[in-house]
């Protein structure tokens, strides 16, 4: 009966905001990392492409992009949806419960959103998201296009690429201002 006594809707809450900090936070290192790995499969493979002087293989790219943009959207509103959880549900609750101000309760998910230099941040970040994920693949898109190397598939690939890219490129603005 004493460990039913202990259970108490704070803690209960409290539990669940230490665990879905610790999603966050995984979440956010595996968001950054996307955008490293992507870097660096851009490289790779721009460097087999200039070698190999086969620019289809330069659809690779946007395929690439495409897939990994995608998760890092995904992960960066989940990161963004924890944040307002907490803000706009856990912490008001632990405040009623606690009977305190609800911004006692969690002042950093609030205080740190209150940056005078957070919009800036948050735009270029938006342009390097823009640049990585959509940019880069699209001009990889165009320089296909360029070369002596059309051919219908390859073409058909291409255009199905560059639509895909440009839906990637709206949901990247449609969540900047999350």
């Amino acid at each position: 009966m004493a460990a039913a006594e202990d259970v108490t809707e704070s803690k209960i809450l409290l539990a669940e905001y230490d665990r879905i900090k610790e999603e966050q936070r995984a979440r956010i290192g595996f968001r950054d990392n996307l955008l490293y790995f992507t870097l660096a499969a851009s490289t790779a493979v721009l460097a087999i492409t200039f070698q190999n002087r086969h620019a289809q293989l330069l659809l690779a790219l946007p395929a690439i992009c495409l897939v990994l943009g995608w998760t890092y959207l995904t992960n960066d509103e989940k990161i963004s949806a924890i944040g307002r959880y907490i803000r706009d549900q856990l912490g008001p609750r632990l405040a009623e419960l606690s009977g305190t101000s609800p911004s006692a309760i969690f002042g950093w998910e609030v205080y740190h959103r209150d940056d005078a230099s957070r919009a800036t941040r948050k735009r270029l970040q938006t342009a390097v998201d823009l640049f990585t994920y959509l940019v880069l693949p699209t001009t990889c898109v165009i320089t296909f296009w360029t070369s002596r190397a059309v051919q219908p598939f390859p073409l058909i690939v291409s255009v199905t690429e560059t639509l895909a890219l440009a839906a990637l490129g709206w949901q990247f603005l449609h969540y900047a201002e999350r």
